[in-house]
């Protein structure tokens, strides 16, 4: 059904770019029938594409996984900006024809049709906008593959433990290791998170897309990852969808504490911070004993001075908020990643950066990788050290 439903809305996609560019183009025949006809060619390959990835040899899995995902971002980027212009061309047309009909009589003039100048214009604007739509996907890819951003963010925190004024927490997130995001990108993250020297590190979910035997040599860099108190993994929503208990085993195999609903007393010198972890928000949906729950994540914990929680989504601050947590530490978004597909993280309260919620710290990352289309446009990835300081 699922697969159906994304079928039909592509079709329904190629079908308006062939009607908005094609048809005013004016090809003499037979062009204009070979036009259509490789339209609809970049359209199979799409759905081909995801029934044959990963049958044949990994060098040919990874060409067409990158033909695929940067097509897909492409044709986003023209379909959008097509309708975009239509909508804009809509506007003006509506715009003359209200000053047509307040115009006296004596003013009026009647206007002969040019058709040749109307598809001239037509199709000056869709050749802007294939142009834009290719600039777009280059910069894009560009700004995707390129070395994550570092950022960094001091939280003031009450009645914080003397010892743990200036620990640094560095976040990776929505990592995404898949059919474009290899060892070597992994590889990267890892060195430059070595490079910060964290007190903590913690992976805030979405490590892979994909199954563990087929994704394992990629992210066995993650392994080599230190910090003096410790690694914390959290499940992410595409764990769920690639097996969540064989990627929670991996996870612990690649020396991460896996924080199910689970919390971890982080000491320094006399000094004492909580720091808990729920599962996905939605990880309730693929089995039961994975919903999420920040109040289970606290249960029996001992009087600390601060607490901390890793939740993958940032929606599920509305649960964490009564459990007195001064800081959340979230991902899932991508700080949208790339129009209009940042529509799609419209349901988190926030989309990224730091946020005071009631009295507790909210901080979104824009992610360390990416997810399907190596695209990302004023998004770019991140790693992020989050320091404590006395607030």
């Amino acid at each position: 059904m699922w697969f159906s439903i994304v079928l039909g809305v592509l079709l329904g996609a190629f079908f308006y770019i062939g009607w908005r560019m094609i048809s005013p183009a004016g090809f003499p025949a037979p062009y204009a029938t070979i036009a259509w006809i490789i339209l609809f060619l970049l359209f199979l390959i799409l759905p081909l594409s995801m029934l044959f990835l990963r049958r044949g040899s990994e060098i040919w899995n990874d060409r067409l996984a990158w033909l695929t995902f940067i097509l897909m971002g492409f044709l986003s980027f023209l379909f959008t900006f097509l309708v975009i212009k239509d909508l804009l061309w809509l506007v003006g047309l509506a715009g003359s024809k209200l000053v047509s009909f307040f115009r006296s009589s004596s003013q009026q003039v009647t206007a002969t049709s040019d058709t040749g100048r109307r598809l001239f214009l037509t199709n000056t604007l869709n050749l802007t906008v294939l142009a834009v739509a290719g600039s777009f996907t280059i910069y894009g890819i560009f700004e995707a593959r390129r070395r994550p951003s570092i950022k960094e963010v001091d939280i003031p925190i009450p009645n914080l433990p003397d010892e743990f004024d200036g620990f640094r927490i560095v976040q990776i997130t929505d990592v995404h290791a898949g059919l474009t995001v290899k060892r070597d990108f992994v590889e990267r993250i890892v060195d430059m998170v070595t490079e910060l020297k964290p007190d903590l590190i913690a992976f805030t979910g979405d490590m892979a897309d994909g199954s563990v035997p087929h994704l394992q040599n990629d992210v066995e860099p993650l392994s080599t990852l230190r910090a003096p108190h410790g690694k914390f993994f959290i499940t992410g929503n595409h764990e769920y969808y690639s097996g969540v208990l064989p990627w929670v085993e991996e996870a612990k195999r690649l020396g991460f504490t896996v924080l199910l609903n689970e919390h971890q007393v982080i000491e320094r010198g006399n000094g004492k911070i909580l720091l808990a972890g729920v599962t996905d928000y939605s990880g309730g949906q693929y089995l039961p004993e994975h919903k999420s729950s920040p109040e289970a994540s606290v249960k029996n914990a001992p009087e600390c001075s601060a607490r901390i929680l890793l939740a993958h989504q940032p929606k599920s601050l509305f649960a964490a908020l009564p459990h007195n947590f001064d800081l959340m530490i979230s991902g899932h978004t991508h700080g949208g990643q790339f129009f209009p597909w940042n529509l799609a993280a419209a349901g988190q309260p926030y989309i990224e950066g730091l946020h005071k919620h009631e009295n507790m710290w909210v901080y979104v990352s824009r992610g360390t990788g990416y997810w399907g289309p190596p695209i990302r446009v004023a998004a770019r990835s991140e790693i992020t050290v989050i320091k404590l300081v006395k607030g």
